[in-house]
């Protein structure tokens, strides 16, 4: 059997390596985006890879011995434009290589915004279960009662789960909790969908995210979004509980909705009303609790409610899931609130952030007097870029009273297109000063990058 596994940047290594473990495989790899190190490849070509260009693609893929429908497999990232009919995502082909592989529940977070906050609430309400935890922001274990952090800044490409697990091989883990960019792997007893905020274009335009996020539909049942579910997962109601914050009156209320929300920066408590919730274990729950957590402003809101969904659905108590909420206070380099000399600092930092994510971080601003927002950040951090024109839009939009600063590659962009005062300061460290020696009271920071670019300031 052969099998062609497509693009070595997001991951394709890691599965290629795999495939070469199974007996009677013969593997091929196409580096398609041409960024492996020669070192790398090397080392790969003596364990039996055999690697191809666009010609070689092309041979293997006319080859008149072997049929794509039989005996050759291709196997490409869901996100990457070919020509030919791929077999296996990347996605399905981690899935298939650990098949029968994990013993204890698994949870798959995907969606455009929230992922990473929302790993992170389900790390406190499972902490006590030993999770083995994939972000953006590392792999983490429970040792001794304390989390452990075994490898920083790791991408979120489903390869990644395979490389978590071999980081964890001699530690105790009860629960596995990954994030997954662009859907699930089937491994997953629950998979959650966050949102699709701004269904932005993959494949070359050939595609969108939610196309690509219907593989987290794959899991034996789905904690979804209820706007999401409504516009693109509708037929998957059997295996699917839905969440929703309440900002909107919808006409047909999901399974789990936030009410009388108490915004706070430190907690804010709100009830949620649970109905006709489905189980694993095919219980169906008719409840209302009340918690309390950090989360500042309606998109916090949703996180909350795709932990809570998901651990119910893994038939967590109610008491646990309310103590996890609780002793959630934030994720360092995301979403968190600090105090400088008696001075309110707000950071929403998100990699991806898009005029949805601006908008939504902006809205913590009616609680606050004498507020500074900060907005900049870096670009080539995603694949996903913002839209500037629309964001500053949205920034036109301030109150006039509201100091406005720009900083780094994306606030010199969007300081041509404003039609609003503002300052611009070259980096964030300058901008905080800045915004410091102006003495406002709350400092909002709004900025596009990875949490390694900023934690040295």
């Amino acid at each position: 059997m052969k099998v062609l596994v497509v693009d070595m940047t997001h991951g394709g290594a890691i599965i290629a390596s795999e495939f070469l473990k199974i007996p009677n495989f013969e593997v091929y790899a196409w580096d398609i985006y041409s960024t492996m190190e020669q070192e790398t490849r090397i080392e790969l070509e003596e364990k039996g890879l055999k690697f191809v260009g666009k010609e070689g693609f092309d041979d293997l893929r006319l080859d008149k011995n072997y049929s794509t429908e039989s005996d050759l497999i291709l196997i490409a990232p869901v996100h990457c434009e070919l020509e030919s009919e791929v077999n296996m995502t990347h996605h399905q082909a981690v899935g298939f290589l650990l098949e029968n592989k994990i013993n204890v529940p698994v949870i798959e977070v995907t969606g455009v915004k929230g992922k990473t906050s929302v790993v992170w609430i389900l790390k406190e309400i499972f902490k006590g279960s030993n999770p083995l935890v994939l972000s953006s922001l590392g792999v983490e274990v429970v040792e001794d009662k304390e989390w452990k952090l075994l490898k920083q800044n790791i991408s979120i490409t489903p390869a990644s789960i395979i490389e978590a697990l071999k980081l964890a091989e001699g530690y105790e883990v009860g629960i596995c909790i990954f994030e997954t960019s662009l859907g699930g792997t089937g491994l997953a007893d629950v998979g959650i969908l966050t949102n699709l905020a701004e269904d932005y274009p993959i494949a070359n335009n050939s595609r969108v995210a939610s196309d690509a996020k219907l593989q987290i539909f794959q899991s034996r049942m789905v904690s979804c979004d209820l706007d999401s579910y409504n516009t693109n997962y509708s037929e998957f109601q059997e295996k699917t509980n839905t969440f929703d914050n309440g900002e909107f009156k919808v006409k047909n209320p999901a399974n789990l909705t936030a009410t009388q929300i108490r915004f706070g920066f430190d907690k804010t408590h709100m009830g949620i009303d649970i109905v006709d919730f489905k189980t694993l274990g095919n219980k169906i729950i008719n409840e209302y609790i009340e918690v309390s957590t950090f989360a500042p402003s309606p998109i916090h809101i949703s996180n909350v409610l795709a932990a809570i969904t998901a651990s119910l659905t893994l038939e967590v108590s109610l008491e646990k899931i309310k103590d996890g909420l609780n002793n959630f206070n934030g994720v360092k380099g995301r979403t968190s609130t600090s105090d400088y000399n008696g001075i309110r600092i707000i950071e929403e930092i998100n990699p991806g952030l898009n005029v949805t994510a601006v908008k939504k971080a902006l809205s913590m601003m009616k609680d606050m007097d004498d507020v500074c927002v900060i907005f900049g950040g870096k670009y080539g951090v995603t694949c996903e870029e913002i839209d500037e024109k629309s964001v500053s839009e949205v920034l036109d939009k301030i109150e006039s009273d509201v100091q406005l600063i720009l900083t780094d590659e994306l606030g010199a962009n969007v300081k041509n297109i404003l039609n609003r005062n503002f300052k611009y300061s070259n980096n964030l460290n300058d901008a905080i000063t800045c915004a410091v020696k102006n003495t406002c009271s709350n400092i909002l920071i709004i900025y596009r990058s990875n949490f390694s670019d900023i934690k040295k300031r």
